[in-house]
């Protein structure tokens, strides 16, 4: 049986995550890809299709919403693992701890004082046409100042080997459950590599979320109760949902579950009513009460608002956190670091055109067929052109919609994402990745190591999201051999 050719691996004209050049593994990855290289291909593919039949098993699914074919899908997985190194590692915890810390400070503040606008570092019509911006969150209070409880950070890396964040994700970030899976199937299929390789564990991170929930509950309140509210089976996450329910012991709820009475939220249970003290919400702001938001919505509580604004329950993230993902907002994220901290950015922003002044939108409609536009409130890969692969009528719809409502778009370069080796049928191809971290804001900041590698999965392309047929990799977060060898002789 033929052995897997990684000597004729070649990264090409991009970052690749394993190999510094043709053959030449980097030195965190030079065990991992020994490893691989004892292996035939027919085992390859054998630990593969054993690995993607174990998720299976397990039921790790998501929903694609306009699928045909029906909503529920296997989550896509490849075995090949991309490698962080440690100490690459410890600089980009860093840089997101600072830059969660710029965004919940922006919260509190717009959601308040508004000093950031009065002082005239963003402009307030931007603020007030953000969809997330919401008018009635505007002097909420949250336990602790703690506005983004939960953070998914998109992190890329260019052709030079440099990370950018791409977005954050500050309502309901998905994708953690993902993570956890997927070390689990690896830790059975390469056990080997797991016994030698200093890889930093995940598998306390749904305690960490337990404890960052709990952190929020009234002080000296014995036993607070903890519910997740989820909007049902139906919702492209729910695996998700009740996987992190069932992990930290909580509730999962929907709506129809819960209800207001005597001033408190309180779960229906079989005993009779019960008191909730904090809810770890999955549902977007404008659900998740009928009386505060959209009077049409089936998904929340009426009446929890009002009991939020008591102070007599805590809501996980804050409502009103959408804002801090409008794409526009984004672009003044350095901006924000350096008003707010003191500081410059850590971690840089990708180089970003916006849409709304005059001389930024001309640029752009001038050059759409080098740039990646973005709608300033979409997300999952929908309403996106990455103009280099576009049709010129695709270019042409894209520049009467940015025309038409400039406010709403945004553009960047096209970045050369960089790469991990991936198995593509028979073969052992390059395939674009990239990067989100899960952050915890608490008593303290927790970034879990590694996070969630999504990779394209469709040759050449740079979409990585499962709805665009994306699938993901485990992420190590390790430290080199030599390091790695002379801690396990100590």
């Amino acid at each position: 049986m033929q052995a897997v050719q990684f000597d004729q691996y070649d990264p090409g004209d991009f970052y690749d995550e394993l190999f510094a050049a043709k053959g030449q593994p980097r030195d965190e990855a030079k065990l991992l890809i020994e490893r691989l290289r004892s292996l035939s291909m027919q085992e390859i593919q054998q630990r593969q299709k054993v690995a993607q039949n174990t998720l299976f098993k397990m039921g790790v699914t998501f929903n694609v919403y306009s699928d045909n074919q029906g909503t529920e899908r296997i989550w896509p997985f490849d075995i090949i693992p991309r490698i962080v190194a440690a100490q690459e590692w410890a600089e980009l915890e860093k840089g997101l701890k600072q830059r969660i810390t710029a965004l919940n400070l922006f919260l509190d503040d717009i959601y308040g004082d508004q000093k950031i606008i009065k002082d005239g570092i963003i402009p307030g019509e931007l603020i007030e046409s953000a969809t997330g911006f919401l008018k009635s969150c505007i002097g909420l209070k949250p336990p602790q100042g703690i506005w983004c409880h939960i953070t998914g950070t998109d992190l890329v890396r260019d052709r030079d080997g440099r990370w950018y964040v791409l977005e954050d994700n500050l309502r309901c970030p998905s994708g953690v459950s993902y993570v956890l899976e997927n070390r689990r199937v690896m830790k059975s299929t390469f056990p080997q590599v797991f016994s030698t390789l200093n890889i930093q564990p995940v598998d306390d991170y749904a305690s960490k979320l337990l404890e960052t929930l709990l952190n929020l509950a009234p002080s000296g309140l014995p036993g607070p109760t903890v519910v997740l509210l989820t909007p049902g089976v139906y919702n492209s996450a729910y695996f998700e949902h009740s996987f992190l329910a069932q992990q930290m012991g909580v509730e999962l709820v929907q709506g129809k579950d819960l209800v207001v009475a005597d001033g408190y939220l309180k779960m229906k249970t079989t005993k009779g009513l019960k008191r909730v003290d904090v809810v770890y919400r999955r549902i977007d702001d404008e659900f998740i009460d009928p009386l505060a938001f959209r009077s049409d919505s089936m998904l929340g509580v009426p009446g929890l608002m009002e009991v939020y604004r008591a102070g007599r329950v805590a809501i996980a993230n804050a409502p009103g956190t959408g804002v801090a993902d409008d794409k526009v907002i984004y672009a003044y994220v350095p901006e924000m670091i350096r008003y707010y901290l003191g500081e410059d950015q850590l971690l840089a922003n990708v180089p970003t055109y916006l849409c709304w002044e005059p001389s930024q939108q001309q640029y752009v409609l001038d050059n759409l067929d080098k740039l990646v536009v973005k709608a300033a409130d979409e997300s999952g890969g929908y309403g996106m052109l990455v103009g280099p692969h576009a049709t010129e009528a695709e270019r042409v719809d894209f520049a009467g919609r940015i025309a038409a409502n400039p406010r709403k778009y945004i553009a960047q370069p096209t970045l050369c994402l960089s790469r991990v080796p991936t198995l593509l049928d028979d073969e052992v191809c390059g395939c674009h990745v990239d990067l989100r971290p899960y952050i915890l804001n608490g008593k303290d900041i927790h970034v879990s190591p590694g996070g969630l590698t999504r990779v394209a999965l469709r040759r050449g392309s740079l979409v990585v999201n499962s709805s665009q047929g994306g699938g993901s990799k485990d992420t190590w977060v390790i430290a080199d051999q030599d390091e790695s060898q002379s801690q396990s002789q100590n």
